[in-house]
């Protein structure tokens, strides 16, 4: 008749020691920097810089560009004499 009491001690021993691994898993594996994070890390120190060199566009000009552009939107053939 010992032999269910003992069987349910161990059950017993090897749930709690399945739960201690688990918990240590567990907590290990929070430790560990993921590979996304890792990436976004090293992203964050390289900032793009941007250098546009180029000639800005006057009033007039733009204006132009804008109406050529507008006409092109349409289908006008005519953008290209105003």
């Amino acid at each position: 008749m010992n032999t269910p009491k003992k069987a349910l001690k161990n059950m017993e021993a090897i749930f709690t020691v399945a739960v201690a691994i688990a918990c240590a898993a567990s907590y290990a594996s929070f430790m560990q920097p993921s590979a996304a994070r890792t990436a976004e890390v090293a992203q964050a120190g390289a900032i793009p810089v941007v250098v546009v060199s180029a000639k800005r566009l006057t009033a007039q000009e733009k204006h132009l560009s804008l109406l050529e552009e507008r006409q092109a939107m349409l289908g006008n053939a005519t953008a290209s004499t105003l």
